[in-house]
C-alpha cells in the first residue's frame, strides 16, 4: 500500500532548509577543491595503496599507506606517502608531502634528459635512457606516473632490480636528481656550452671560425 505525502508547512520548509544547507556545503567544498587546483596547478598521481591489518585483542585493525607523485608537467616533481586509517586521508598526507619535496630536472628540449643515468636504492635500480622524439614514455608503472607528472614526453627506462613501487620510485629519484645541463656543467667549469660541445655538425666552417 502506497504511503500518502506528508502535508504541512514545516515539514516541507525544514526540508528545503536542510536541502538548502546540504547544497551549500556541496558548491562550497566543490570551491574549494577548484581553488586548491587552479592555486597550485600541479598534477597527483596515486602510485600504489597498501592495506596494513594489525592485529589486536578485539580484532584486526587495518591502516592503509600511499604512495603519490606530484609534478607541475614543467620540469618539477615530487613524491610522498602517508599512512592514515581511511584511504582518502592517506592519500592526503602523501600528496602534501609531495608537495614539500618538490626537486627540478633539467630536460632536453623540454621532452627528454640530456643524458643517461642510472639510480639505485636499496634493491632497487633503474636505467634512464634519452630518447629521440616520437619515442614517447616506454617505463613501467611507477617509473611512467613520474614521468607523466614531471612532463617528459620522451624517455627509455628500465628497472633492473626490485619491482617494490617504493623503491623503484626513490631510485628513478635517485636517477633525476644526478642529472644535469650542459649550462649547468659549463657555468660550474667556468667555460661556454659551445667549447663543452663543440661545433655542431651543420654549422658553416666559416662561420664557425669567425666566431672563435
Amino acid at each position: 500500500m502506497a504511503r500518502e505525502p506528508r502535508s504541512g508547512g514545516g515539514g516541507g520548509e525544514g526540508g528545503g532548509e536542510g536541502d538548502r544547507r546540504r547544497g551549500r556545503g556541496r558548491d562550497r567544498g566543490n570551491e574549494n577543491r577548484q581553488e586548491r587546483q587552479d592555486g597550485d596547478d600541479l598534477k597527483d598521481k596515486l602510485v600504489t595503496i597498501n592495506r596494513v591489518a594489525k592485529v589486536v585483542k578485539g580484532g584486526r585493525r587495518f591502516s592503509f599507506a600511499a604512495l603519490v607523485v606530484v609534478g607541475d608537467q614543467k620540469g618539477r616533481v615530487g613524491w610522498g606517502a602517508g599512512k592514515a586509517r581511511e584511504v582518502p586521508e592517506a592519500i592526503r598526507k602523501a600528496t602534501e608531502r609531495a608537495k614539500r619535496t618538490m626537486i627540478r630536472v633539467p630536460m632536453k628540449e623540454g621532452r627528454t634528459l640530456h643524458h643517461d643515468q642510472i639510480g639505485e636504492f636499496g634493491a632497487g635500480q633503474v636505467i634512464l635512457r634519452a630518447a629521440p622524439a616520437g619515442t614517447g614514455i616506454i617505463a613501467g608503472g611507477p617509473m611512467r606516473a613520474v614521468f607523466e607528472t614531471l612532463g617528459m614526453g620522451d624517455v627509455v627506462a628500465k628497472c633492473t632490480g626490485t619491482t617494490n613501487p617504493h623503491n623503484m620510485v626513490k631510485a628513478t629519484f635517485a636517477a633525476l636528481g644526478k642529472c644535469t645541463s650542459p649550462r649547468a656543467v659549463a657555468a660550474r667549469r667556468g667555460k661556454k656550452v659551445a667549447d663543452l660541445l663543440g661545433p655542431r655538425k651543420d654549422a658553416d666552417p666559416a662561420v664557425e671560425a669567425a666566431n672563435v
